[in-house]
């Protein structure tokens, strides 16, 4: 195991703190011009693209023989050749017959806090066809919402004015909201736009294609017709830049100032003379990943902005980079750096706090994500990614907002509005205030920054010192419930007090609670509450954790002591859980030589990994993709929706979140390798984005997800770090506080370098 930096050439790290330095130039635009980005566009976008380019995830048909409607594994195919907005288009293929029937679906692409409600008064989309197609042949169109209510069918026909669709020509189609009638048995809610469905109408027996992209939600008014011959729809974008990496080229470039904006379109050259299109980005993103694939090639670039009438602008200036061989040491520090941007160029623009996901809603801001974003934050000074005057401007934002932002006895929510500090209660009612484990995340990155921040100047002073009333305000004991309890509790609401009555009961992602709490300066809760509560051998902490074990005999006494796959897990429920146990309290807090009565944690964790990457080359269940070099099973969306993915039949559903492997480095740095490499080079194309690897995929579902998490992200850049330097594990341990904790409770910890 190594722990020592290892020399990476100064071109790298300045190419790539250049590119930094100059998004934070445009800072003040560039936050202005984000501002609910993503969710205006997502309020009006219904499609623009496929992350895969064979089938669209979110899609589905069927057809009745002799009806006949093309499908790849029962989706909607992709068309990569021809498009309105790169790099691809949907293609409808079908034919009609008497006494047989065909219909296509198109699902709103879903994320997490997404909220399905479109501003507009019309359905727009256009079509496209290699061969003039009847309006009479064209098909049926009906929608559906999200509670399932449907319309009554509508011939597509009437709306393209009764003409023919012409050859080799996109043709736009609005269709009023109010035009569609409800076909079910309760009112149909068009803004809760669900589902779009074409369907077979003339049946002439004849093979149609059709292509269809940016099907939009939007005002009459808004989407007009094209502009005179000579007048420009939007500015041009400046000061693109592009820095080439072993497999992709990063492209940044300024905000252009204009509320008629919406996306971006990416154009791409071999030769620097005949540029195509290839991809997209939405308004307020000024960043685009071209993943190419290769090493040694020379790409050249422009960009062009385009309003809601896919009118663009002229093309910017040209930009061009190659793409090289990069040894292991880069790869490492390249995907640091884009796992940072998700907590410097993502942040809140008022808070300087982390989104939830990105895309979402723009306004929820994650207390714990935050903490872990703070980690990062040291990491990208440390890392030469920005300056170190930058990060303390931003962390001052940071506790800015902190210090304003509601508490609860000194713990903040789980969520928080980011313009106003509100708490937000994103899970339901009662989760609508103090939150003792996302503070404990968050208290965790402060402190580690408070560490690191110890210079001369007058603000890296202050934030010492408001970082530290933040930590000492926190009131861990009130969160014991009384001065009997033998646990801390996870939430307190002054509307609903101790409802949700969560126990913090280990093993999980929690055990930094209760280090925390017990080395509190001014708010501690006694040191035996480790054992009683965390470890706890009370009927109360035994059903808890059979409550959450795969096999109920499986560490419901906190000792696990089983064998998986040949790897002898000591504490722990189930074959391990998770990867996050092993990542989240372990971030700041070093493992590395703690032990406690029943086992060394780095080694604990260790197996764990090894039990999940043991567990995936196995592949019980016959995942597609799972492997040596493809594993990691932590919690995530995915294509079925949230699961905390975990080695045991109950919680494997396919699905692989790269930061699994990724934060694990530490831990299984051969492996974690080999799966970083995986990820970027073979999957690179669909799981590497603007922000590192996506949050998830599923290759038997043939899903890759379209959000970044901000709880994902920060793991990957922080945790390979301690990997290499052991920096933030450091900077965390050398608080005066934790070796009093340790000593209280007794741990054992061995000094590092």
């Amino acid at each position: 195991m190594r722990y020592e930096r290892k020399a990476v050439p100064r071109s790298f790290v300045v190419r790539m703190a250049t590119n930094l330095t100059i998004c934070a130039a445009w800072a003040g635009i560039l936050l202005t011009g984000s501002l609910y980005a993503d969710t205006r566009y997502y309020q009006h976008s219904f499609f623009d693209n496929s992350l895969t380019p064979d089938q669209y995830f979110y899609s589905s048909g069927k057809a009745s023989a002799p009806s006949v409607l093309t499908l790849v594994n029962g989706k909607i195919p992709v068309e990569v050749k021809n498009f309105l907005t790169p790099p691809n288009a949907l293609r409808l293929e079908w034919q009609s017959a008497e006494s047989g029937g065909w219909e296509a679906q198109v699902d709103v692409m879903r994320f997490r806090n997404r909220e399905i409600q479109f501003r507009g008064s019309a359905l727009y989309f256009s079509c496209f066809s290699a061969q003039s197609v009847p309006a009479s042949a064209l098909p049926l169109i009906h929608i559906a919402d999200t509670a399932g209510n449907f319309s009554a069918p509508l011939k597509l026909a009437l709306f393209a004015d009764g003409t023919n669709i012409p050859a080799h020509e996109w043709v736009r189609i609005r269709i009023p909201l109010a035009r569609f009638s409800s076909g079910s048995i309760h009112a149909l809610d068009p803004e809760r736009l669900q589902s779009i469905v074409f369907s077979q109408s003339t049946a002439d027996g004849i093979a149609h294609t059709v292509l269809i992209d940016e099907i939009w939600i939007g005002d009459e008014s808004e989407v007009t017709n094209a502009k005179s011959s000579g007048e420009q729809a939007v500015s041009t974008p400046r000061g693109l830049t592009a820095t080439g990496y072993e497999r992709h080229v990063d492209l940044s470039w300024e905000p252009v100032p204009d509320e008629n904006i919406e996306r971006y379109a990416i154009y791409r050259s071999f030769d620097g003379k005949e540029f195509k299109p290839v991809g997209m980005q939405v308004r307020g993103i000024e960043r685009y990943t071209d993943f190419i694939g290769k090493t040694s090639q020379k790409v050249f670039y422009k960009v062009a902005a385009s309003d809601r009438s896919h009118q663009q602008s002229a093309l910017s200036a040209e930009a061009s980079a190659t793409t090289h061989p990069m040894s292991d040491d880069e790869l490492l520090t390249m995907v640091q750096l884009e796992c940072f941007r998700y907590y410097w160029e993502g942040a809140h623009p008022d808070a300087g706090m982390t989104l939830e996901n990105i895309p979402g809603d723009d306004r929820i801001v994650a207390t714990g994500a935050s903490g872990f974003g703070v980690m990062a934050l040291v990491v990208g000074v440390d890392r030469g990614f920005i300056t170190r005057e930058q990060g303390a401007e931003r962390l001052t934002k940071i506790v800015s907002f902190l210090e304003k932002a509601p508490r609860y006895h000194g713990v903040w929510s789980h969520f928080m509005d980011g313009h106003t500090g509100e708490s937000l209660p994103v899970f339901d009612m009662f989760d609508n205030a103090g939150d003792l484990v996302e503070t404990a995340f968050l208290m965790e990155g402060l402190l580690a920054a408070r560490q690191y921040f110890q210079g001369t100047a007058e603000i890296e002073k202050s934030l010492y010192k408001r970082i530290s009333r933040l930590w000492e305000s926190v009131e861990w004991d009130w969160y014991r419930r009384s001065p009997q309890s033998d646990a801390l509790y996870w939430h307190w609401s002054p509307d609903w007090s101790w409802h949700i009555n969560h126990r913090l009961t280990g093993f999980n992602e929690t055990m930094i609670v209760y280090l925390l709490g017990i080395a509190s300066p001014t708010h501690a809760v006694p040191a035996d509450l480790y054992y009683r509560g965390w470890a706890g051998q009370e009927k109360a902490a035994i059903d808890y954790r059979r409550g959450g074990a795969a096999s109920a005999a499986a560490g419901d006494h906190y000792v696990n002591g089983q064998t998986y796959f040949g790897v002898k897990l000591d504490v722990g429920v189930g074959s391990g859980g998770p990867l996050f146990f092993a990542h989240y309290s372990y971030m700041g807090f070093d493992p590395r030589g703690v032990r406690d009565r029943f086992t060394n944690y780095f080694e604990n964790d260790r197996n764990m990994a090894r039990i999940n990457l043991a567990y995936c080359k196995a592949n019980p269940k016959h995942f597609k993709g799972y492997g040596a070099n493809s594993w990691g099973l932590t919690a995530s969306d995915g294509p079925n929706g949230y699961l905390a993915h975990a080695p045991d039949a109950q919680d494997d559903d396919g699905t692989i979140t790269p930061t699994g492997a990724l934060a694990s480095f530490p831990y299984t740095p051969e492996a974690s390798m080999a799966a970083f490499k995986h990820f970027y080079r073979d999957l690179g194309d669909r799981a590497w984005g603007i922000y590192g690897p996506r949050d998830a995929f599923n290759e038997s579902a043939n899903w890759f997800s379209p959000i970044y998490m901000g709880l994902n992200q920060a793991p990957i850049a922080v945790m390979i770090e301690n990997y290499r330097t052991g920096l933030i594990w450091k900077l965390f341990m050398s608080n005066p506080e934790i070796k009093p904790m340790l000593d209280g409770i007794g741990l054992t910890s061995r000094k590092h370098p």
